[in-house]
């Protein structure tokens, strides 16, 4: 190493996240979230946005929003799509937690096959 103006920097593992629809862009969830330091990527309803634009100054600055993170949450979306075209996980014939993991544990895989 050269000097002590070299420093190495760790790249952070990114914590717990919620993503979610515009279903769940609520001010109870969204200070939920916060209270517990999760960060979350929820889009703002419509109406949400034009109440905030009426109250001018007053109605505070938009929630963060990362899109990419949310064109991510399709790819989890599909997937439980195509596990529940399995009549049995769709209806949850297993009786115990352990054999219904078992079918999705099967279902994934021939999904994946």
């Amino acid at each position: 190493m050269s000097g002590s103006t070299d420093r190495v920097r760790a790249a952070r593992r990114p914590g717990p996240q919620v993503i979610a629809d515009k279903g769940h862009s609520t001010k109870a969830t969204r200070a939920h979230l916060r209270k517990r330091v999760i960060p979350a990527t929820i889009p703002e309803r419509r109406d949400q946005q034009a109440d905030r634009k009426r109250k001018g100054r007053a109605g505070g600055r938009p929630p963060a929003f990362d899109r990419t993170a949310y064109k991510r949450r399709n790819v989890v979306e599909r997937c439980f799509n195509r596990l529940k075209q399995f009549r049995a996980i769709a209806t949850r014939f297993d009786k115990t937690a352990v054999s219904y993991r078992g079918m999705i544990d099967l279902a994934a895989l021939l999904i994946w096959l």
